[in-house]
């Protein structure tokens, strides 16, 4: 059951994406896709943890924290306009630097182990990491706001739509060896991040 309702949530948090994306930024329609959005990846982080509480799977319960931190941060810098950032946010910029740390750790038990997904882990603990501190740095500089606050906004953002795609991937396609579909989204779509990125603060 946790399975389907997992699944269910996570191609609505795909459809409603490629709303968000497609329609007018600010406008009504952005608003409420970005809200369906959010609501969807809520419900797939909570059905996730107990996924993998329930079968001890550490490598979910890490991915699932960094899935949702990004599109959390997203949420709050689209919302929080004034820039000042909250308890909430440190509070989830820390977990988000801890789950990367824990990550980074974990490929280095697979890796002694011989397990390949250790490249993953170093991929997302590596951008978990990077993520967190450039969040951090904005807040303390006091310029989450205007252009770079819709930058910060859209990098989180986009990052947890990788995240679900790399998800729905991963599930329905085999590849060898086995990091490779996790990591294949990051690596094809953050130079899209990055370029989008620059057309918003150029």
């Amino acid at each position: 059951m946790l399975l389907k309702i997992h699944i269910v949530f996570g191609a609505l948090a795909l459809i409603s994406a490629a709303t968000a994306l497609l329609t007018a930024k600010g406008k009504k329609g952005h608003i409420a896709a970005g809200r369906i959005y959010f609501a969807s990846m809520v419900l797939i982080f909570v059905t996730a943890v107990l996924m993998s509480a329930t079968t001890g799977n550490v490598f979910l319960f890490l991915v699932a924290l960094f899935s949702f931190y990004l599109a959390f941060a997203g949420w709050r810098f689209a919302r929080n306009r004034s820039g000042q950032a909250l308890w909430v946010d440190w509070l989830a910029i820390g977990i988000m630097l801890a789950s990367g740390g824990a990550m980074l750790l974990f490929a280095l038990h697979l890796f002694n182990q011989g397990d390949s997904q250790y490249v993953t882990l170093l991929v997302f603990g590596t951008v978990a990491i990077s993520l967190g501190f450039a969040d951090a740095k904005t807040y303390r500089a006091g310029t989450a706001t205007g252009n770079i606050r819709i930058s910060r906004h859209l990098s989180n953002m986009l990052g947890g739509t990788i995240a679900v795609v790399t998800a729905v991937l991963v599930v329905n396609a085999s590849f060898s060896p086995a990091w490779l579909g996790w990591v294949l989204p990051t690596l094809t779509m953050t130079p899209l991040v990055v370029w989008w990125n620059h057309q918003v603060l150029s």
